[in-house]
């Protein structure tokens, strides 16, 4: 306010007869002219950038392409690249499908982070739909081409951004979390041999498979599918890495949180009454009784564990929290709330979905978190 009133003063002076006040308000025009064109030529320059390190995508040399990714990822995280995008968008797409298709591990990663920049930035629309058809294939083969944790984690993610923007119908999204979980429990042929996932492949498939849970009806999956995935979560709770313990548990919580077992144990319980004799449960209605106790026990487990020598007490303390705001609303029905500040405004959650979609986005988006906060489609329900 206080440069624009200057600049009003200033114009009224031009008709002034002291020369002094002239100069001056000649010489501040003068100046605003200046940093306009240097805005414009700031912008020119980064656009001419950008366009550089998409036609380097097209080069052969392998670390030629992986320093061109790793420029358009400083772009989109320094600044929303709308203009850019519209001009570029087919070639920058096609480009990193091309590179998930035959780079090394560094530029698979590197690929498939800019392709989820690039969902976030177009938002919702026939364009993100497009980058969801195009990559699924493309990202279903690289899960099969080899299981280096990094790459395979990239990918995940990647999978899990493009399909809560992209995906259409609740088909869709299904489909991407079928592929998710089949990483870490593939379809094996008679001649193929597991190979087991590692520990951050793991907690990075569980977390974007609950990440696109977040916009699904779970009342529409199949009963017996989701009995297979509680059970393997359960299980998960018992495992010696922390992080997969805290994103199984957290998955669980957005499961209770939308009712899928009571939707199971309810319709357990009409076909109990329907078909057996009074008293007689149905073992499938036990069974899911009986699981949901053991869930609610490893949470009180794991929210009191006491640490070993071992231990790291920055992540036994983020378990111990976790698990106690997890045991919380299992008992009490009371979900953790987060608010974060987004420029002026506050960004808060107050349901388990929510956080989870919060805390995806923001390890995803890194430092680029709050520029697209901001301005870029985000859907917390």
């Amino acid at each position: 306010m206080g440069k624009r009133s200057s600049q009003r003063k200033n114009a009224a002076m031009l008709d002034s007869d002291d020369d002094n006040s002239s100069e001056s308000s000649t010489s501040t025009v003068r100046s605003d002219r200046m940093s306009v064109a240097g805005n414009e030529e700031m912008q020119v320059d980064k656009d001419s950038l950008l366009d550089q390190a998409v036609d380097a995508l097209f080069e052969k040399r392998g670390s030629t392409r992986e320093k061109a990714l790793s420029s358009i990822i400083e772009a989109f995280n320094s600044n929303l690249q709308h203009q850019f995008v519209e001009k570029k968008f087919a070639t920058l797409l096609h480009q990193c499908l091309n590179c998930i298709k035959k780079g090394s591990s560094k530029e698979i990663c590197l690929a498939s982070h800019v392709i989820g920049l690039l969902a976030l930035t177009v938002g919702c629309g026939d364009n993100s739909n497009e980058i969801l058809e195009d990559s699924l294939p493309v990202i279903s083969q690289a899960f099969k081409s080899g299981s280096e944790a990094t790459k395979t984690s990239a990918l995940l993610e990647c999978l899990a951004i493009i399909t809560f923007v992209g995906g259409s119908d609740p088909e869709q999204t299904e489909k991407s979390m079928q592929v998710m979980w089949q990483v870490v429990h593939p379809k094996l042929s008679s001649n193929v041999v597991a190979v087991k996932p590692s520990a951050p492949v793991i907690t990075t498939m569980v977390s974007a498979w609950s990440f696109l849970l977040t916009t699904m009806d779970g009342w529409n999956l199949n009963p017996k599918d989701w009995q297979e995935s509680i059970s393997y979560l359960s299980s998960l709770l018992d495992k010696d890495d922390r992080s997969i313990r805290i994103a199984a548990g957290e998955a669980l919580a957005l499961i209770f949180e939308l009712g899928i077992l009571e939707k199971f144990s309810a319709g357990a319980k009409i076909s109990s009454d329907s078909s057996t004799e009074e008293g007689n449960k149905p073992r499938e209605y036990v069974h899911i009784q009986g699981l949901k106790a053991k869930i609610i026990n490893q949470a009180r487990n794991l929210s009191a564990e006491a640490g070993g020598k071992s231990s790291a007490k920055k992540d036994l303390s983020n378990q111990r929290n976790t698990f106690r705001d997890i045991l919380e609303y299992f008992e009490d029905g009371y979900s953790p709330e987060i608010s974060i500040k987004i420029g002026s405004e506050s960004l808060q959650t107050s349901t388990w979905a929510q956080m989870i979609q919060l805390n995806f986005l923001k390890h995803f988006l890194g430092g680029g978190f709050i520029k697209h906060m901001q301005v870029a489609f985000v859907d917390l329900q």
